[in-house]
């Protein structure tokens, strides 16, 4: 069975991007792989939006209260 997925965030910085989905990691969720490194079959291109960071359904309403977090807090100058 095939898992669905809910995008909790959409990060224009790569690197912003490839922290937010190891922070959910180290915090128990489960990142779809891949987003980090562009749309698929073009690595390093991404979309209008930037990079889509998606979790299992089951997981996303949990995850975006914490990406949203840990946006606010990556991103505060």
């Amino acid at each position: 069975m095939h898992k669905l997925y809910t995008t909790v965030a959409e990060i224009e910085d790569p690197s912003v991007a490839r922290v937010l989905i190891a922070a959910l990691k180290a915090h128990g969720f489960h990142p779809k792989e891949g987003g980090e490194s562009g749309l698929p079959g073009l690595p390093g291109v991404y979309g209008p939006k930037g990079i889509a960071i998606e979790l299992p359904e089951e997981e996303a309403a949990d995850g975006k209260l914490l990406a949203g977090a840990l946006i606010a807090e990556m991103t505060r100058r």
